[in-house]
């Protein structure tokens, strides 16, 4: 259970969907336009009005991050091959039993009105005075919620890290706690899955033609915009300040040799071709983490099946939770109920540090105070009730650096992962083009 996971990278994707209040794009459509079909995913169409409504939204957020827009044919391009590889995820997660109830849709809108401040109501104007119907909002969170649970069972619940791929790590990146951070850009040209070696040729001389560009002096952020496969690609490929732990290991190899401002040469991964800008570098020499707060926790775990739905599993906590507050024993009931392997414990996780459990979980745990008890929490593996039992502040300098050895390879292999996965999914997809005839 300590395996939960702890992504980041996925609890439920409420970022994404906060950066709706600033409004990058959902332009009303306008009555009088006359929609096309501009591809085929399998058996659904996407129109040009998505399309349309789609590179809206892309002009207005590169306008405010201030990132110089590629030529109208490329961002249309990479805009579609976007939309197509949401259309068969969605898909996916239809045809896998894969649902988000209004209830949790509800909590996951309070969520984005309480941080930014707003009240539902408040945050219902705001989005309609941008032309925003407040159905096509809930629309797009629900498919937010149901991408990051696809996810999470496609992918993250997968990833396995074992104790000696611990140790190596630590052996080898002896600077990987340095408290030094990166700011690193890359651009990735995808390779298909099973590519040929026409294609992988065709591929590599893309990546010279691109190398040719940044050597000339372009600006690397336009460079990628345009011709990055990446999904922050159109964003100038930037991945924001990172420790090297926290970058994949291919990156974080090359970036140790360069200087910031420098350029890498052309990098090779089961994705395809990546080129790597070092921007800049900060911090450094920060002491080891000697003290670590542990949160002693118990919890009860619901799955849920095709016979028990979101809804009835969080109804039963619910039920089982009230039980807890009127004073019944809360070791009793997870014996009885918890469908998790510590149900003989009484739901006993022991001691759990920081990265230990799943996002969601881990969230929910630290914003309770000893004795209390969580409302239903959902994660990957199902619906939990949490009470912390207690905490304490460890020496733990050694453990701590397992843990984040841990969870820093969890990061990287489920970012590989996912992209592998996707890759894979989008080359099994049937896709016919229409756009031409728009």
């Amino acid at each position: 259970m300590k395996q939960l996971l702890s992504r980041t990278r996925v609890a439920i994707a409420i970022g994404l969907a906060a950066a709706t209040l600033a409004l990058p794009g959902h332009a009303a459509p306008r009555a009088v336009e006359v929609d096309r079909i501009v591809a085929v995913v399998n058996n659904e169409v996407i129109t040009g009005l998505e399309l349309r409504s789609r590179i809206e939204q892309t002009r207005r957020q590169l306008a405010r991050q201030g990132v110089e827009l590629p030529p109208e044919d490329v961002l249309q391009r990479q805009l579609l091959e976007r939309l197509i590889v949401e259309r068969a995820q969605l898909q996916l997660a239809r045809e896998s039993s894969l649902r988000v109830d209004d209830a949790t849709l509800d909590r996951a809108i309070e969520r984005i009105a309480s941080n930014n401040k707003l009240s539902i109501e408040q945050l219902r104007a705001t989005l309609e005075k941008d032309g925003v119907t407040w159905s096509r909002f809930r629309d797009e969170i629900r498919s937010e919620i149901l991408l990051t649970r696809l996810r999470e069972r496609e992918v993250d619940s997968r990833i396995v890290v074992t104790d000696a791929e611990i140790d190596n790590f630590i052996a080898n990146n002896p600077d990987a706690f340095s408290g030094q951070e990166f700011a690193v850009a890359h651009i990735l040209l995808r390779t298909p899955e099973g590519a040929s070696p026409q294609q992988v040729e065709a591929v590599a001389r893309r990546a010279e033609q691109v190398m040719a560009r940044l050597r000339s002096g372009e600006d690397f952020a336009r460079v990628a915009a345009e011709v990055s496969d990446a999904p922050d690609g159109l964003q100038g490929g930037g991945l924001g300040w990172r420790p090297l732990d926290r970058l994949p290991a291919l990156f974080a190899d090359a970036v140790r040799r360069m200087r910031p401002g420098e350029t890498s040469p052309v990098l090779r991964s089961a994705a395809g071709l990546h080129i790597v800008r070092l921007v800049d570098v900060r911090g450094g020499g920060a002491a080891a983490v000697q003290q670590l707060e542990q949160t002693r926790a118990r919890h009860i775990l619901i799955k849920t099946s095709e016979v028990l739905s979101d809804a009835d599993a969080e109804a039963r906590l619910l039920g089982i939770r009230e039980r807890v507050i009127n004073g019944a024993d809360f070791a009793e009931l997870a014996k009885a109920s918890s469908a998790d392997l510590s149900a003989a414990r009484g739901g006993d996780l022991g001691w759990l540090n920081p990265g230990d459990t799943v996002p969601e979980f881990e969230r929910a745990m630290n914003a309770l105070q000893p004795g209390a008890v969580s409302a239903p929490v959902r994660s990957p593996f199902g619906w939990h009730l949490i009470q912390v039992m207690e905490r304490r502040v460890q020496d733990v300098t050694d453990e701590r650096k397992r843990a984040a050895a841990r969870q820093a390879l969890r990061e990287r292999k489920a970012e590989q992962a996912y992209e592998d996965w996707v890759r894979q999914l989008r080359d099994s997809t049937y896709v016919d083009y229409r756009i031409e005839r728009e």
